[in-house]
């Protein structure tokens, strides 16, 4: 009896070890099918292509392996890669990713065992427009907000222009009707008395020498019809002589 009971301890100690064997591996497990699972960084391509082809997206060195990732016409063709280009190194960068993308999810990162392992590649392959998606989507923003900037910066250099242009000819327009005045106040000034009337050409001293006196005494004698400058007398001013 004894014995029977040592052998049912036993028995009871090996499926307790079992069991607890069980839940100490099963989070490795998860942890595992985890990594499996979880998509290659959307770099791995670069870093692919860089050792398969120097990172040349489009070189054709007559070997039979065309573009970046150095694909076969035959691999190229027979996932779709015709629909952009006959040949891998005639089509963009993110066209053969797309195709490699297709590749990798038909045949694994073993397509390129070399460098697939050099780049640490592993999981499924990255999205292939995603990287690109964004960088273009920022090009356009910020060429959008320049585009306003420079529309702004045009728009304030025309109205600082059209306010300049617009005093200016405000000024000329009083400039030139302020002239005017001043002579047709000089000439009703004299128009009421006085023994000559200026015409054309005339000056103090022309008229002096005509009239047998001198242009100072003209000058004197009309310095209310003259003004302040006795080289300036204006056509139909009627001086005193």
């Amino acid at each position: 009896m004894s014995e029977c009971a040592d052998n049912y301890t036993r028995k009871a100690s090996r499926k307790t070890a079992v069991l607890a064997g069980a839940v100490l591996l099963a989070p490795l497990g998860l942890l595992s099918a985890t990594g499996n699972a979880a998509a290659a960084d959307s770099g791995v391509w670069d870093r692919i292509a860089q050792c398969e082809s120097g990172g040349n997206w489009h070189i054709n060195t007559g070997n039979g392996y065309y573009g970046g990732l150095q694909f076969s016409a035959g691999t190229w063709r027979a996932y779709g890669g015709t629909a952009y280009a006959s040949t891998a190194d005639k089509a963009s960068k993110a066209q053969q990713i797309s195709v490699a993308a297709k590749v990798q999810k038909a045949q694994g990162w073993g397509a390129w065992p070399t460098c697939s392992a050099r780049a640490g590649a592993s999981g499924s392959a990255p999205d292939s427009g995603s990287s690109s998606t964004r960088s273009n989507s920022s090009k356009s923003n910020s060429g959008k907000q320049n585009s306003s900037k420079s529309s702004k910066s045009s728009s304030g250099k025309s109205n600082s222009s059209k306010s300049s242009k617009s005093s200016n000819s405000g000024s000329s327009k009083s400039s030139s009707s302020t002239a005017p005045e001043r002579s047709t106040s000089q000439t009703s000034r004299g128009t009421s008395r006085g023994d000559y009337t200026v015409v054309q050409g005339d000056t103090l001293s022309t008229i002096a020498a005509r009239n047998a006196t001198t242009w100072q005494r003209i000058y004197a004698a009309n310095k209310a019809v003259v003004g302040g400058d006795p080289d300036l007398i204006v056509p139909g001013q009627r001086l005193t002589l």
